[in-house]
């Protein structure tokens, strides 16, 4: 039975950082570079894990964590009120299960105060971009440059209540 919690303890952070490093791999092969994701390590996840414990859901299927969702005001200044959806990953063997939509919703329910919620979106990623749509999230056409190993863009989607 799948149950999503707040993060508390360092059993559960170690859990997060290893969907966060293994999600990346899984994810992101073929859309960032090979030498950024090898360089990606489970240490580098778990110390972000901790240095960012606070606003962390997590999906556990008893003790393993299996997803998570990370959730913030916005980092756009010029959209104040707005909520943000930072991160949001799932063990590729856990979805299609509708956990995803779960952690999205309990993110959202945290947020309830925010009528627009944004987030970003790797260009290409469509396995994200269809849940992110089925979920309500539309793309509002702004775009940014990353340099995530080499340059990749990523699109914002906006979900209005």
């Amino acid at each position: 039975m799948i149950i999503i919690k707040r993060m508390e303890t360092a059993a559960e952070m170690d859990g997060k950082a290893l969907v966060h490093y293994q999600s990346w791999q899984e994810t992101y092969r073929g859309l960032l570079s090979d030498a950024y994701l090898d360089d990606m390590s489970l240490e580098k996840c778990r110390a972000i894990a901790r240095r960012w414990p606070d606003r962390i859901l997590v999906a556990k299927d008893g003790e393993r964590v299996v997803g998570f969702v990370g959730y913030d005001a916005n980092r756009d200044p010029s959209m104040p009120g707005t909520g943000e959806i930072v991160a949001i990953y799932l063990l590729a063997e856990y979805q299609g299960q509708g956990i995803g939509y779960r952690l999205m919703h309990a993110a959202m329910e945290q947020m309830a105060d925010d009528r627009t919620i944004v987030l970003w979106v790797l260009k290409g990623n469509e396995a994200a971009i269809r849940f992110y749509q089925r979920y309500g999230f539309r793309f509002d056409g702004v775009e940014k440059q990353l340099l995530i190993g080499d340059t990749v863009t990523e699109q914002r989607m906006v979900y209005r209540r």
